[in-house]
């Protein structure tokens, strides 16, 4: 069966970088870990620097997990957007490449938290 529209219907986009109040959405993900279900999201200033990233945001949301105070950060392995990235701690968000609804992953090889070993 068809169906025929009445009239245009206007897409109104909610989730576009002008409605974070000047900060950027970062989904980030920790491959082949289970104790958290899925990726988060975070509104983060984009001038914030990579380092705090790795300081502040992410132990805040992954820190429970078992395996989390065994990372050494100089081996994670870094995407972006399906990416390899080498980021750098000192410089921003943006300067590092990542925009609004970028999705960052990192893998730290030989913990694999839940996952089998």
């Amino acid at each position: 069966m068809s169906v025929t529209a009445i009239g245009d219907y206007p897409a109104i986009v909610k989730d576009g970088i002008e409605n974070f109040h000047g900060n950027t959405m970062v989904i980030i993900g920790w491959d082949q870990h289970v104790m958290v279900s899925s990726p988060m999201a975070f509104p983060l200033p984009v001038g914030m620097p990579f380092g705090a990233l790795v300081a502040e945001v992410i132990p805040a949301a992954y820190g429970p997990d078992p395996d989390f105070a065994k990372i050494e950060w100089g081996k994670v392995e870094w995407m972006l957007d399906n990416a390899p990235l080498t980021p750098d701690m000192d410089k921003s968000l943006d300067e590092n490449g990542i925009g609004h609804k970028s999705v960052l992953r990192f893998k730290t090889p030989g913990l694999n938290s839940l996952g089998p070993r």
